[in-house]
């Protein structure tokens, strides 16, 4: 059984390694959850925007990967401000719900903030090859290559699982099991995902244990992992965001750090 080819592009966000990316995205996460409040989420989400269209996707591309993202940042801040914390002046009540100045604060805090996170997260790794993204991780932070290299022909495999539904289906249709109530169709046919699942999982762990991917000692690569200037750059932007967004909020005295809440 063999692994599906990687794909790889051409733009220079593709030969960004992608330890990088997931570093970076790591230090404007954590500078944005360190408070809750709207000026750095704003700073950090209009600097995002700016370095956007440097990253190697379309605007259609854009917005059809992250389509889950602004549905769950307008969902998260709705719950917000309906039952986010009472303060100011009070604009509607009933029950649980109440809503006030500081739950609307809150609310646009919270999906900028979410934005502004899960945005640059989505748009890096959407141009991730997993191929590159284990041998960073394997050879840059020096991870156990059996569990990397085990994780890596599992997500390879993921892509499969839609074309084996389909199958499933055609085939159950076919002898004419597939008829039955909704539920009960989908109950069946997913315990038969669940061992066609098994049964090719223990074919490739024997397959990989065969060519030797669980020997011990070092081992080679076919293409090695390596930091470039590009790399630092993004780095280097990272940080300024993280900087920017957080020195800006404290000028403003709009800083709420998160360990302060009550």
């Amino acid at each position: 059984m063999t692994l599906l080819a990687p794909t790889r592009g051409t733009h220079v966000v593709h030969r960004i390694n992608p330890v990088t990316k997931l570093v970076a995205s790591i230090l404007v996460s954590i500078a944005l959850v360190l408070s809750i409040d709207w000026v750095s989420a704003t700073v950090a989400l209009a600097a995002e925007f700016l370095l956007f269209p440097f990253a190697g996707l379309t605007l259609a591309q854009f917005f059809r990967r992250t389509a889950a993202v602004w549905i769950a940042a307008v969902l998260g801040g709705f719950t917000i401000l309906l039952y986010g914390r009472p303060s100011g002046e009070t604009y509607a009540q009933f029950l649980l719900v109440h809503i006030t100045d500081g739950s609307i604060e809150l609310a646009i805090a919270t999906v900028l903030r979410v934005l502004a996170i899960a945005l640059p997260a989505v748009v890096l790794f959407a141009t991730v090859d997993p191929t590159d993204l284990a041998d960073g991780f394997a050879q840059i932070l020096r991870l156990p290559a059996r569990f990397v290299l085990g994780a890596l022909a599992g997500l390879r495999l993921v892509s499969l699982f839609a074309e084996d539904w389909r199958s499933l289906e055609r085939a159950r249709r076919a002898r004419g099991v597939g008829d039955g109530g909704r539920i009960r169709r989908f109950l069946s046919q997913a315990f038969a995902l669940l061992v066609l699942a098994i049964r090719r999982g223990s074919k490739l762990a024997t397959a990989m244990e065969a060519r030797a991917f669980g020997a011990p000692g070092p081992r080679t690569w076919a293409r090695r992992s390596r930091l470039r200037g590009a790399d630092a750059v993004l780095l280097a932007l990272a940080v300024a965001v993280a900087v920017a967004s957080v020195s800006i909020s404290v000028a403003t005295g709009s800083w709420n750090f998160i360990g302060g809440q009550g």
